[in-house]
Formats: C-alpha cells, sequence, structure tokens
C-alpha cells in the first residue's frame, strides 16, 4: 500500500449576507446587491448559505447580526451608512461588538479632502459618515469616497449598488475562498411529477450533491430541468449521468443546460 497521504479536499468558506433598510421590505427599492455579492463570493469561493432582508431597527440588527456572525465565516452587510438620522447601521454593528464608535481620522480626511475638492459642505451630517466601531478598518470607496469598514468578520458595505460593488471588489485580498460551487443543468421534455420519484433516488445516492427539480414551459412543449451544484466537479458528472440515463428511461433526450 503507498503511503502517500489522500489529497486534502478544500474547506468549505460559508458566508451569510444582511440586507438592511425599510425601503427594500416596503418594496420601494428593489435589491440587486444580492446577486452581485453572491456571484461575486462564489467566483473566489465563499459560499453564501443564508440572507435575509432585515429593517433599520437597532435591535432587530444587533440581535441578527450577533447571530450570523457566530454561524458563518463572513456576513456581508448593505445600507444604512450614509448622512441621514435613519442610517444606523454603523452604530447598531458597533453595539453588536460592545465598542464604542468614533470619528475615525483617516475618514474624516479623505470625506474632508473630497467636500473641499468638489466645493460641497462638509457638515455635521456627513462627518457621520467618518464614523467607525472602535477596532474597524476602512474599506474603500473611490466612489463617493464614504468608506464601509470590516470589523472580526463583519463587512459592512453601502446600499448603492454601484458603490457595494466597487467596495466588494477591493475586499477580495482580504477573504480566504475555499471549495467552489459548481453546477450541471440537464433538461428533458419529461414532467417533473414523472420523474419525481426516481430522482429522489438519485439524491440519495449523491448526499453531496443539491438537486434541483424546476420545470418550464415553451410554448406547447414542457419539460424539466434539473439542477445539480456541488463543489465536487467529479461527483456532479456522475450524478448528471445518473439524472440523464434518468430521463431516456422515460422517453425523453436529455441535454445539457438550460432549455432553448
Amino acid at each position: 500500500m503507498s503511503d502517500a497521504a489522500a489529497p486534502l479536499r478544500p474547506k468549505t468558506v460559508t458566508a451569510c449576507v444582511l440586507l438592511i433598510g425599510d425601503e427594500i421590505l416596503s418594496g420601494r427599492t428593489r435589491d440587486s446587491n444580492l446577486a452581485y455579492i453572491a456571484t461575486h463570493l462564489n467566483r473566489i469561493g465563499v459560499q453564501v448559505r443564508e440572507a435575509r432582508v432585515i429593517p433599520d431597527v437597532e435591535e432587530t440588527i444587533v440581535a441578527t447580526l450577533n447571530e450570523v456572525r457566530a454561524r458563518y465565516d463572513y456576513v456581508f452587510t448593505t445600507g444604512g451608512i450614509g448622512p441621514t438620522h435613519d442610517d444606523i447601521t454603523a452604530d447598531a454593528v458597533a453595539k453588536a461588538f460592545g465598542v464604542a464608535i468614533t470619528h475615525h481620522p483617516e475618514a474624516v480626511k479623505i470625506l474632508g479632502d473630497h467636500y473641499k475638492a468638489t466645493g460641497g459642505e462638509f457638515n455635521e451630517a456627513r462627518m457621520r459618515m467618518a464614523r467607525l466601531p472602535e477596532g474597524a478598518s476602512m474599506i474603500d470607496n473611490p466612489l463617493s469616497k464614504a468608506p464601509g469598514f470590516q470589523i472580526g468578520n463583519v463587512f459592512v458595505m453601502a446600499g448603492v449598488p454601484m458603490v457595494m460593488q466597487v467596495m466588494l471588489d477591493s475586499l477580495t485580498g482580504r477573504l480566504e475562498g475555499g471549495a467552489t460551487m459548481q453546477s450541471r443543468t440537464v433538461t428533458g421534455q419529461v414532467g417533473e411529477g414523472t420523474i419525481a420519484e426516481k430522482l429522489g433516488q438519485v439524491q440519495a445516492r449523491h448526499p453531496d450533491i443539491g438537486i434541483g427539480s424546476y420545470p418550464y414551459y415553451r410554448g406547447k412543449t414542457f419539460g424539466t430541468s434539473i439542477v445539480l451544484r456541488g463543489t465536487d466537479s467529479s461527483a456532479l458528472d456522475r450524478a448528471a449521468a445518473e439524472v440523464m440515463a434518468l430521463m431516456r428511461e422515460f422517453g425523453a433526450e436529455p441535454a445539457m443546460g438550460d432549455p432553448a
């Protein structure tokens, strides 16, 4: 027998996204941040396992943040770090960590220089955006200059999509990724209910693969797309081959990919 050690499997790194803001819950603002964050993180090997939309209520932010930061490797928040009275995320994060919140000297300078250059007044409201919890490090904001921040495993970012995106892009070097989630899609003109029982058997044989079933309708034709997700490409291929064989068993010719 060989003494060579088996190759180590990449570890799983998990994340939660908190979308903070009454405007999202009211329907006034349509969120686009979650899809961008999840796609970006998966690309570097961080799997988003949960996302929540919560209101601008300090007690809710504190309780939710303390719950999820203990459960996941990373937590990413969006919203509530602007200059107005209802931008309370920074204060709530400081309370969750049990630290004070103060004006960060470097943030004050960055914002002061920005408003001096643009002719804007660096007033008390705008000074609020330079407040960070003690021990936090800034997240750069090349667009509007008001920084986000990191404290522990929590990353606090703006709610405005363009600003959030540049903040997240700047964080890549700080994040330690793991196994990247991959997917395969098998599509065939067969009813979801027709293959449901045997598809469950395929799932039972591949517990490490997530298998989802999605019916589709295209004019007078219908069928089912089976999406398989996992971190092991070989295991994915084996499970996908079983799904293709299953569809052929019921008279459908499967194809890889989404329905045309």
